[in-house]
């Protein structure tokens, strides 16, 4: 039975910690090629770097091939149905990871498609970035139970991912955001779920001081995505207090490290130079993307098979 990737709480414990060990056998060792004569679409309606480059080298490199279908080419939901291209992709793919702006456009191709899945962005969440935080989290600190990740910004996708994931594996989540940005209802009813089973804390506030004290990982996102460009003067004047520096860095415990998913705008929503801190892990991150999704791919492709094969 085929399994898709659209929401962190797809997995549960057990399955990230694998991918975890997986990943980092792959990161040693290098990857087999298990996947010759596989192939993955990249169904992108969003510019990438990172997701794109290491969706089709972790395919390189697992043995297979990878597809890239841009906006122009496919039109999702305009010159063509969502329905109507995952059911003629299925035909030829193992698998689909798409980068969408709207998360049901994601839950209309996993319904229609017969091979997996993989939400590589969504408006609501960014499972695959989350996975790859982990593991960068795991080869820091040996463990991942009872540390506390702060979040600091938006209550985006990367934040509703943290929080799922966090809550999963028995980390403590604070979120700071100013009001009107906190993390989507829906998102928090089921974290609060997952940390009454894991022992998890999670602490909603609008004190970015107040979240930071004791931190062990302090993580940031840019303050206006893609698609909220009309919203930037907006955005900019209610993050204006919410930006990572040294002052709230030092607020946080002893060997804290810093986390952002990139691309990041220097100046906003960390201060200029951050990124080359010693406590900054953000290139650790980019590379464990490449890592992280080989695991995954070959945890979801592996079984797939093209309708006809």
């Amino acid at each position: 039975m085929k399994k898709d990737l659209l929401s962190i709480a797809d997995l549960n414990h057990k399955e990230i910690e694998q991918l975890i060990k997986q990943a980092q056998r792959m990161k040693q060792e290098g990857a087999p090629p298990l996947f010759s004569g596989r192939t993955l679409a990249l169904l992108f309606e969003k510019p990438s770097l990172r997701t794109r480059v290491s969706f089709e080298m972790a395919m390189y490199q697992l043995g297979g091939h990878s597809i890239y279908l841009s906006p122009e080419e496919v039109g999702l939901g305009k010159r063509e149905s969502e329905a109507d291209i995952a059911r003629v992709l299925c035909r030829y793919v193992d698998g689909i990871a798409a980068r969408t702006f709207s998360h049901e456009t994601l839950s209309v191709l996993g319904g229609y498609s017969s091979v997996p899945v993989i939400n590589a962005l969504s408006d609501l969440e960014h499972p695959c970035q989350a996975l790859s935080d982990l593991l960068t989290i795991y080869e820091r600190k040996g463990r991942l139970s009872g540390l506390t990740l702060v979040f600091i910004g938006d209550g985006n996708n990367v934040a509703n991912s943290l929080l799922l994931s966090a809550c999963l594996v028995g980390m403590n989540f604070r979120l700071a955001s100013p009001p009107g940005y906190e993390i989507k209802g829906e998102v928090l009813t089921k974290g609060k779920g997952f940390a009454a089973r894991s022992g998890s804390q999670i602490l909603l506030t609008n004190d970015p001081h107040e979240a930071a004290k004791g931190a062990d990982i302090i993580y940031t996102d840019v303050w206006v995505s893609m698609g909220q460009e009309a919203e930037a003067k907006k955005r900019r004047r209610a993050f204006s207090g919410y930006q990572v520096d040294n002052k709230l860095l030092n607020l946080a415990k002893r060997g804290v490290l810093f986390m952002h998913p990139l691309p990041a705008h220097h100046g906003e929503e960390i201060a200029a130079g951050l990124l080359d801190d010693p406590r900054s892990v953000v290139f650790d991150q980019a590379e464990n993307r490449l890592h992280l999704q080989k695991a995954l791919l070959v945890k979801l492709l592996s079984n797939s098979r093209v309708s006809g094969k």
